[in-house]
């Protein structure tokens, strides 16, 4: 009996001893996961309303340009929204905003622009305004591409510009996670600030790469031994976080997507952005995961 009861002491013991000794690596996991969910937010959207979204010019029987693009935002709502409602009612303080650059002629895409601009803290944090965020999203943005469809003034994407004279003042926040998502084709082109360096530019149209000669096999080694590229922008965006999402080339260049994201990666380098992704136009039932795991990264 004696030897029993021991056997059981000891037992209970070990049991206490190890529960105990789990216990500091528990209380990190804890903190680690109250911690990353505590991360304050700060997402823009870029919009490309060039020409690449006509119904006329791109026609896509599988599924318009527009309408892909409205389901990456559905996605990229819902990932903010999600982020939201994990964190405590008094820890949110996150950020979503929609931009365009140039901002288009249409005074009422403008205006809908301005609603998009959602700012969450504890003082206005509320389950009603968490759960109106995506269908918020949803009808003003179709609201948005209905209206530039129907104006067909399509006035081109000076994404270039955005960097060099916008990123830093509109998108980027102190103590924030900062994430910059572009909606694009890939190429960058603006009647009014065309640019060239050289090698260098910063537009960049199927014309000027097929003038480059980057439409054969050799397409790489040329690109690095005559330095091809956007011209560089001396700012520092190591705080940003890029995600590039409708890379959609020309069919007549077999390597028109490669050298479009070779222009992209090389340009998003230089200005020190560490984490950046460059996604094709794709389904937006395929693109939702990319997007929400973007979004949703934990470091």
């Amino acid at each position: 009996m004696k030897n029993t009861l021991l056997k059981i002491s000891m037992s209970l013991l070990l049991v206490v001893f190890f529960s105990c000794k789990e216990d500091p690596k528990n209380e990190e996991k804890e903190a680690a996961v109250k911690s990353s969910v505590s991360e304050n937010y700060n997402i823009s959207i870029l919009v490309d309303l060039s020409d690449r979204i006509s119904l006329k010019k791109n026609p896509n029987p599988t599924m318009e340009i527009y309408q892909r693009d409205l389901g990456y935002i559905k996605s990229i709502s819902e990932a903010f929204t999600q982020h939201l409602k994990s964190k405590r009612m008094r820890q949110i303080n996150d950020k979503m905003q929609l931009f365009f650059n140039p901002e288009p002629e249409n005074s009422e895409i403008n205006s809908i622009s301005k609603e998009l601009r959602i700012m969450a803290d504890k003082n206005n944090a509320s389950k009603e305004l968490l759960n109106s965020i995506n269908a918020t999203y949803a009808s003003k943005t179709s609201k948005i591409y209905e209206s530039a469809i129907k104006d067909d003034k399509y006035i081109g994407s000076d994404i270039w510009n955005f960097f060099d004279s916008k990123v830093q003042d509109q998108c980027l926040e102190k103590e924030y996670r900062n994430i910059l998502i572009i909606l694009t084709d890939g190429y960058m082109f603006y009647e009014g600030t065309q640019i060239k360096n050289g090698n260098l530019s910063n537009y960049l149209t199927p014309q000027l790469i097929k003038q480059n000669g980057l439409n054969t096999n050799e397409w790489h080694k040329k690109f690095q031994d005559k330095k091809f590229g956007f011209i560089k922008i001396d700012k520092d965006f190591s705080n940003l976080e890029v995600l590039v999402l409708g890379i959609n080339p020309v069919k007549n260049n077999p390597y028109e997507e490669k050298v479009i994201k070779e222009y992209w990666s090389k340009w998003l380098s230089e200005m020190n952005i560490k984490h950046f992704e460059i996604k094709n136009a794709d389904l937006p039932s395929n693109m939702d995961k990319i997007i929400s795991d973007f979004i949703l990264a934990k470091d």
